[in-house]
């Protein structure tokens, strides 16, 4: 029983042994294959961390490169642009050195013309004393000859010589009419026709009323409201007349202003749309309507300088320029207008060679006085260059914005041209609309205008008023007179009457002589 108990505990023993060795290599497999693992995964890493610090070094470098590329550029870039400025510098010196050499030698020829005038003024001045003396004894002997005193024989003289001079005058006044219409017809023609060309607008028609369309009738009495206090309450927050009658699904504004038209017409919208209808919030809506449509105003005028190119205007010349897409001048609406005449005149002065720029800022203000409501007594070009004078526009500009329609004189090459593109805004087909009793009392006025003047039989006003044919007495008015009537006729017209465009002044004289055969 000992030895068994012995042999158990050895057996326990070497089992514990064995057992505890084989733990510990089973451990230190572990442990080595642990390392291993690890030794792997730090290989990994160390392997990305160089990969992705070495991709780094590369963008880092190639944006570097980028980076002394883009420089270089820059470098490479500013040094033609200094070599070409320095290349104009040297064009332009050159050019300065040419017109300077052309310029000298003009004044030495202008010298020697002058010099030339000189000496023959001084020969005519002795021919005028020589023939002056002739004419005193001419006179004397044709006194004698003719038994009459010397004044009797200055006046018949003078009588001669007026009537020789005045033909000779109207004839020398043709013949350089014609010589200017020569040279120069050709040239102005050009450039109108281009400019007019290169112009596309379109055909614009204001009238005094606004049509509010509305989906069903049923709104009308939701628009009037209890008694009329609705549509009397609206009317004076708008000051505009809202007409309310058969007209199926449709409302009428009627108000001269076209401003407050459309504050009503959309003061309306957001009424009918809302729902709720009554005088408070009316005077609401109208108010919050009214800052909408001056803050539209604003941008439209904003919107108008830089769709123009124009820089630097007052913000109230601003604001009267988006005014005037509301005001209309004989159904032409006038932004449209000062638009067009802008554009025009910018062509025009870069034809001629002048400041294009400083020409569309005077026609896109030349009728800036059409807009305020105050001062109504002044003519709107008195208007229009007082504002411009006020909120610092240059002279040239505030001239030709006052000399358009020839109330001052013009004192730079910028009026003329606005006056002319003014002219030929207004008078191009379709683009205005004139009142038919005004139309017709223009073509009378032309007639009796014509009719007035001593030996005119009939008149006729053709072509709506561009052409006026004058008809004379063949016994009354004799073929020298005719080009004098036909020229006083137009200077009268020029300075008495208002008409777009021009008028052709045809004065006809003809001998008729009329048989019959029994």
């Amino acid at each position: 029983m000992a030895i068994s108990i012995i042999l158990a505990v050895v057996g326990l023993l070497i089992g514990g042994v064995c057992g505890y060795f084989g733990v510990n290599a089973a451990m230190k497999a572990k442990v080595t294959r642990k390392l291993k693992e690890a030794e792997d995964q730090g290989e990994a890493v160390k392997r990305n961390k160089l990969l992705e610090a070495k991709e780094k070094f590369l963008n880092m470098k190639a944006e570097f490169e980028k980076e002394v590329a883009e420089r270089n550029s820059k470098i490479q870039q500013s040094e033609n642009r200094a070599q070409q400025i320095e290349n104009r510098a040297q064009q332009k010196e050159q050019q300065v050195n040419q017109k300077q050499k052309e310029l000298d030698r003009k004044n030495s020829e202008i010298d020697a013309i002058r010099e030339n005038l000189e000496k023959q003024l001084t020969l005519v001045d002795a021919k005028q004393t020589e023939l002056d003396k002739l004419n005193v004894e001419a006179t004397e002997k044709l006194a004698t000859i003719a038994g009459l005193s010397v004044e009797e024989a200055k006046t018949q003289l003078i009588d001669s010589i007026k009537d020789e001079a005045k033909t000779e005058a109207m004839a020398y006044v043709n013949e350089m009419m014609e010589d200017a219409k020569l040279t120069a017809n050709k040239e102005a023609k050009r450039i109108i026709v281009q400019t007019i060309q290169r112009v596309a607008t379109e055909t614009a028609i204001e009238n005094s009323v606004t049509v509010f369309n509305i989906e069903s009738d049923e709104v009308k009495g939701r628009i009037i409201g209890r008694e009329g206090r609705n549509i009397r309450a609206l009317e004076a927050a708008t000051g505009v007349e809202i007409i309310v009658d058969d007209t199926p699904e449709a409302i009428v504004l009627s108000g001269f202003d076209p401003v407050r038209r459309e504050i009503a017409r959309l003061a309306l919208h957001q009424l009918v749309v809302d729902g709720r209808i009554h005088p408070a919030r009316i005077e609401e809506v109208v108010a919050k309507t009214r800052k909408q449509v001056e803050e539209e105003i604003v941008e439209i005028g904003k919107r108008t300088t830089i769709d123009l190119g124009i820089h630097g205007l007052h913000p109230e010349l601003i604001r009267l320029v988006g005014k005037m897409k509301y005001r209309s001048s004989y159904g032409q609406n006038l932004l449209q207008h000062a638009r067009e005449t802008a554009n025009l005149c910018a062509i025009m002065a870069a034809e001629l060679g002048l400041n294009p720029q400083k020409a569309k800022r005077a026609g896109l203000l030349h009728d800036i006085g059409k807009v305020p409501d105050d001062q109504p007594e002044l003519p709107h070009a008195i208007l229009g260059m007082n504002l411009a004078e006020k909120y610092k526009e240059k002279p040239d500009v505030c001239n030709a914005i006052g000399a358009h329609h020839d109330e001052v004189e013009m004192t730079s090459l910028l009026a003329p041209i606005v006056q002319v593109c003014d002219a030929i805004s207004g008078a191009r087909p379709g683009a205005r609309r004139e009142i038919v009793e005004a139309y017709i009392k223009r073509l009378n006025d032309l007639e009796n205008l014509a009719l007035s003047y001593p030996g005119v039989v009939k008149t006729y006003a053709i072509q709506a008023g561009r052409e006026l044919r004058v008809i004379v007495g063949a016994d009354k008015v004799d073929d020298k007179t005719v080009e004098t009537l036909s020229y006083d006729i137009a200077k009268k017209i020029q300075d008495e009457m208002t008409y777009p465009g021009q008028v052709k002044i045809t004065v006809i004289r003809e001998t008729r002589s009329v048989s019959y055969a029994k």
